[in-house]
């Protein structure tokens, strides 16, 4: 199985262009507070061109059961991620896949299908420790995130070997700022990196 991509905190139909162009397989937009954060209505914008192969992520943090309906109504999402105890207070439809967060140190990842594993605070460009991040592979399919970028993602995969990289703060110009050449940089990087494990 190929590695799984996600570029994370897309703001823009150009962001979300030079994301698919460059081969990501998932894309996010943040419903949290954050200087990434959209409407629903800017993230389906964002998405109007992009083709159904890649996964439209809804990434939120604690929200209220009025944001899911809201965002799942507008955005349509494939993919709701959000800490993994916020799953217990909110509802998704059937159809809508679920990738629960779990953050080093505060939750340990447990029996999942795919999961995100990551720092405690997500954007901050804090890197996990990744033998810890390794001996978490088994409880499901794992999307490593936090302090990935294009001159470490390789060793990353090399050391970890999850089934998927998350990257945001890591291929910006400035906070907010997608910089396209970082996001094929981080891309290309990553799959020399698979093609070579």
């Amino acid at each position: 199985m190929s590695l799984m991509v996600k570029i994370c905190g897309l703001r823009t139909a150009d962001d979300v262009a030079a994301a698919e162009k460059a081969g990501a397989n998932a894309v996010g937009f943040v419903f949290a507070e954050s200087v990434r954060r959209v409407t629903p209505g800017e993230a389906r914008a964002a998405c109007s061109e992009l083709p159904p192969t890649v996964r439209r992520v809804a990434v939120m943090k604690h929200p209220p059961q009025a944001l899911v309906d809201e965002v799942v109504d507008v955005f349509a999402p494939d993919v709701v991620q959000t800490d993994v105890e916020d799953f217990e207070n909110i509802s998704v439809p059937d159809g809508v896949e679920t990738w629960p967060v779990f953050r080093q140190g505060i939750t340990e990842p447990r029996d999942q299908a795919t999961f995100l594993y990551e720092g405690r605070v997500s954007g901050s460009g804090t890197t996990v420790d990744w033998q810890v991040a390794r001996s978490h592979t088994g409880a499901g399919n794992m999307i490593l995130a936090g302090g990935l970028a294009p001159d470490n993602v390789a060793e990353s995969i090399r050391q970890v070997r999850p089934f998927g990289v998350d990257v945001s703060s890591g291929v910006e110009s400035a906070p907010g700022v997608k910089d396209h050449d970082r996001i094929h940089a981080f891309i290309r990087a990553a799959r020399a990196a698979e093609s070579n494990a």
